[in-house]
C-alpha cells in the first residue's frame, strides 16, 4: 500500500457510543444518578422518564438525551425533579459522576487504534461530554497517549451536530478536512462531520439503527475495528 497516496490523513471520533458500546458504558452511570439523586421509588421513574431511561430494561430510548446530548442538556431535563441545585451545580454532579463511570469498550481499542496510527494517521476526539471525563475514559483504557487532539462540549469549540470541534481537530493537528473521517454513533456526529467537510462514518455500537444512520452516513460499519480496512479501500494501489 502506498501509503503516501492515502486520500486520509486522520480520523476524529466520537466516544460514547464509538469508541464505548453506549448501553453497557452508560446504564451503569444512570442508575447510579438516580441512586444519588431520587427520593423514592416514583421520584426515580420520573427522573428515569426525563432522561429516556428505562429502569426495568436498564436500557436508553432513541431519543434520549444522554445519548447525543451535552452534560448541560441532560442537567436540564433532570433539574426541574430537584432542588437545592443550580443547573451549572448538577451539570458539574453529572460530569463528576460520568468521570467515574466504567466505560466498557466497543472493541479492543489499543489494538484498533493503534492500527491507525501505524497508517500515519492523526487521531481525534469529539465528544459531547466534557473533556474532562472523556481524557478519563481514554486515560483507563490506556489509549490516551494515542490521541492528537481530546475535546469536549466545555472545550470552547461548541457541541455536535455543530462543526466545531471537528474543525478544531483538523486545524490543530494541520490536515485539510476534506482528508480526514468523522466516525460517530448518531445523527449528531454525522451531520457534524459533514459540516466540517469530512467524509463521515456511522457504527453500530450506540443505540441509532443502520437504517436511521445510512441515508447520513458514506459508510455504515458494524464498529470502528472495521475502519481500517475500509479506510484502505480508499486508498490507491501502489
Amino acid at each position: 500500500m502506498d501509503w503516501g497516496a492515502a486520500m486520509i490523513d486522520g480520523v476524529v471520533f466520537d466516544k460514547d457510543g464509538t469508541l464505548f458500546d453506549f448501553r453497557l458504558s452508560w446504564s451503569g452511570w444512570a442508575q447510579r444518578v438516580l441512586e444519588a439523586l431520587a427520593q423514592d421509588a416514583p421520584h426515580a421513574a420520573q427522573m428515569a422518564a426525563a432522561i429516556g431511561y428505562d429502569i426495568k430494561t436498564r436500557d436508553f430510548h432513541p431519543d434520549s438525551p444522554v445519548i447525543a446530548g451535552t452534560s448541560d442538556e441532560v442537567s436540564a431535563v433532570i433539574l426541574p425533579y430537584l432542588t437545592g441545585y443550580t443547573q451549572p451545580q448538577l451539570a458539574e454532579r453529572l460530569n463528576a459522576m460520568a468521570e467515574l463511570s466504567a466505560m466498557a469498550p466497543a472493541v479492543p481499542l489499543r489494538p484498533v487504534l493503534g492500527a491507525l496510527r501505524d497508517r500515519g494517521l492523526k487521531i481525534g476526539l469529539a465528544t459531547n461530554d466534557a473533556e474532562s471525563p472523556a481524557r478519563a475514559h481514554l486515560a483507563a483504557h490506556d489509549v490516551l497517549d494515542l490521541f492528537d487532539f481530546v475535546a469536549g462540549q466545555d472545550s470552547g469549540h461548541g457541541a455536535k451536530p455543530g462543526p466545531g470541534m471537528c474543525l478544531a481537530f483538523a486545524r490543530q493537528v494541520g490536515i485539510d478536512p476534506a482528508r480526514a473521517v468523522m466516525v460517530g454513533d448518531s445523527r449528531h456526529d454525522l451531520i457534524a462531520g459533514r459540516a466540517a467537510g469530512m467524509r463521515v462514518v456511522a457504527v453500530l455500537t450506540g443505540i441509532a439503527k443502520a437504517e436511521e444512520l445510512r441515508p447520513h452516513a458514506d459508510a455504515v460499519l458494524p464498529d470502528i475495528a472495521a475502519l481500517g480496512a475500509w479506510i484502505d479501500g480508499l486508498c490507491p494501489t501502489s
